[in-house]
């Protein structure tokens, strides 16, 4: 049985000041936001290093915890610039910071090992599996991946120690968490480095659907009991690039909700939607009404309700209850002792004088002293001790309760620093490069492998493994089975069982593009090589990889040729050198129609606003890949020096797999339309 938080977090987004303020007069329990850099929304006006500090002190003062956004994707040339970045965190005392890539997670375990790992749902953690890998790793908390339904959160929770975070309301991405590369190769801009254009939003179409990559945005409001019966701890909102008055309404409406009162949704809708919302993932039902997109009456209907909303941040936030004793004596300077129950400060003031006409008495001097209307304070228990015949003017007595309020908050909002380890990294073995890097083909199906090929590694994805077993005596020890890169709820289990059948049929290999498929490989008995889904763009990257099991790596495809000359090789690399590659991938189908998959043939076509056609791959009825119409090659160009390159069938007959392998082997140009998609380009 699955143990209740005991109290749910309501986690709110911060993209710059007036929405920190927003969040935290609201009632936000914690809030989430980023430095100057290294984080998923880059072009949010985020906060100066001095401002950064102010934010994450303002935080503490008022009892809100601080989220720190590190969660992007880093380069060897970037990690001197991230160190300042955790030393600027640590100096700052905030409370966990949220991370995507294993390099910078690396990082923090060295330089700053106390501080509290978040993981990312940009690690694309949607089974037992992955999230049992980062409680291993150190994590004490998983954003799981956004599409889940709720009993696949609960099994997660079930499985391990970690605390469950769920994204409750805001912008649901098309594609799967953390497998979007759609922006970085239609527009240069990384959504893994957070400069996301969202070129989904625009008017892609299918058959029987506009806007067929644009969803709705989720609104869980109505499924508050079902996510904390499983075991869901901090409910999260999106929106760090939204104003503060979407910020204000969204942590209302969950407090009011969570409170057991009724919310505005209705405001909410208004503040921010598009075409209305959708709990498809949470509910696992999946259909056409999930999709939508801003219209023109969504836009309007913001004006409405903003001055209403801007009303529920004006007042400063009562965040703790203070005891004070005051005192007077005869020739003593008064005193205040105030105390929240953690700090206490003492301030003396003005040498009471002799009462003339009317002596003070308590109620006189709780009339000041509960004035603490501009502070994060309340008054709880005021003791005094007066002597009789005692006189103090209201400015003196103000002037005290000012003073002992200001002390408070200042001994409430001192940082509790990190330490910051100045340690060296450590050099491991670096794999000497070979002459000429190994040729590895990768097909979607069994029917497009040539009768004649010569290649170290043949890859072919597990359900064409499963129908065709003699593969696996054909190709011997050159055979890769290649694990689904989503698998949901129970399909982990199933899939791991289907593993240790295929490995008692010879098969000795996996690819793996996911964390917790490296775990299911591993426990099979099989060896994983690392897909380039895995986001490898760094060398402490590919060496935790390494640590995991990972016997070699397919570096990122957001990966430049510069970069991949430079990496530390302590696994043998390779890279995608010809392919239609994956853009994203999809648990809700753009291509699905009201009639549901009885038509389909399991390959689709969606076309953009320019008339190009982008392939949607379906794999099993469990989820979908949309392909780049475009193909890289690089078979003529000046490749860097590798392990190994892949070839990466999906959509090509056996015919076409032929050519393009006798093109690259011998280096010609090719005869049909391609890109070098990032392998030129500095990643930006």
């Amino acid at each position: 049985m699955i143990k209740n938080c005991e109290k749910i977090e309501i986690l709110a987004p911060v993209g710059a000041k007036e929405q920190l303020y927003a969040a935290v007069k609201s009632g936000a329990d914690a809030v989430y936001f980023g430095a100057s850099s290294f984080n998923a929304r880059r072009n949010a006006e985020n906060f100066s290093d001095e401002e950064f500090l102010q934010a994450v002190r303002y935080c503490r003062e008022r009892r809100v915890k601080a989220y720190i956004t590190l969660n992007t994707l880093i380069t060897d040339r970037e990690i001197p610039a991230f160190e300042d970045c955790l030393r600027l965190i640590a100096k700052s005392g905030a409370d966990a910071v949220i991370v995507q890539d294993l390099g910078a997670v690396s990082l923090i375990k060295k330089h700053c090992p106390d501080i509290p790992l978040h993981a990312s749902t940009q690690m694309a953690v949607h089974n037992v599996k992955g999230a049992e890998v980062l409680e291993k790793m150190g994590f004490s908390r998983v954003v799981p991946a956004r599409e889940l339904t709720s009993e696949e959160i609960r099994q997660i929770r079930k499985a391990t120690n970690l605390e469950i975070e769920v994204f409750v309301h805001g912008a649901h991405c098309m594609s799967a968490s953390g497998m979007c590369y759609m922006s970085s190769a239609l527009g240069d801009r990384s959504g893994n480095r957070g400069l996301c254009a969202q070129p989904c939003r625009l008017n892609f179409r299918s058959a029987e659907r506009e806007y067929a990559l644009s969803l709705k945005d989720m609104c869980l409001i109505e499924h508050i009991e079902e996510l904390k019966k499983a075991g869901v701890c901090s409910f999260k909102i999106e929106g760090r690039m939204k104003r503060p008055e979407y910020v204000a309404a969204a942590v209302t409406a969950y407090k009011k909700a969570l409170n057991g009162e009724k919310p505005d949704i209705s405001a909410l809708k208004s503040v921010f939607s598009r075409s209305g919302f959708t709990d498809g993932y949470i509910t696992g039902n999946r259909t056409p009404d999930m999709f939508g997109y801003r219209t023109k009456e969504d836009v309007v209907s913001a004006s409405s309700v903003l001055p209403s909303l801007q009303a529920l941040y004006k007042d400063e936030i009562k965040a703790a209850q203070v005891n004070m004793y005051f005192e007077a004596l005869a020739d003593k300077p008064c005193m205040l002792k105030m105390s929240d129950g953690t700090n206490e400060v003492c301030v003396y003031g003005e040498i009471p004088q002799t009462a003339i006409n009317r002596s003070m008495d308590e109620e006189y001097v709780k009339r000041f002293l509960l004035k603490l209307g501009s502070t994060p304070f309340s008054a709880g228990e005021i003791i005094c001790n007066i002597e009789d015949g005692l006189s103090l003017s209201a400015a003196a007595l103000n002037a005290l309760r000012r003073e002992a309020a200001e002390r408070l908050l200042e001994e409430t909002g001192k940082a509790r620093e990190y330490t910051f380890y100045e340690a060296e990294t450590t050099e491991e073995n670096i794999f000497p490069l070979p002459e000429k890097p190994e040729l590895r083909l990768r097909f979607e199906a069994y029917e497009q492998i040539p009768e004649k090929i010569n290649a170290k590694k043949i890859i072919l994805p597990l359900r064409e493994i499963k129908k065709h077993p003699e593969i696996l005596v054909k190709y011997k020890e050159s055979c890769v089975c290649e694990i689904p890169v989503l698998l949901y709820g129970n399909d982990g289990e199933k899939t791991g069982q289907e593993l240790i059948s295929l490995k008692n049929q010879g098969l000795k290999y996996t690819l793996c593009e996911n964390i917790g498929a490296v775990k299911l490989s591993l426990e099979a008995g099989l060896i994983p090589l690392g897909g380039a889904m895995l986001a490898c763009l760094n060398s402490l990257s590919l060496s935790e990889y390494k640590h995991l099991g990972v016997e070699d790596m397919t570096l990122s495809t957001e990966m430049s040729f510069s970069l991949m000359k430079n990496i530390k090789r302590t696994l043998p690399t390779g890279f995608i050198a010809y392919g239609h590659a994956p853009l994203m991938r999809f648990r809700c189908c753009p291509v699905k129609t009201k009639r549901g998959c009885a038509d389909c043939s399991g390959r689709q076509k969606i076309t953009d606003r320019k008339g190009y056609e982008f392939t949607v791959l379906c794999s099993d009825k469990k989820y979908q890949t949309l392909l780049n119409p475009v193909p890289v090659y690089t078979g003529n160009t000046d490749m860097p020096r590798t392990d190994f390159v892949t070839l990466f069938f999906t959509v090509e007959t056996k015919e076409e797999c032929s050519q393009v392998i006798e093109m690259f082997i011998n280096k010609q140009p090719p005869d049909f339309r391609r890109t070098s998609g990032g392998y030129n380009k500095e990643l930006k």
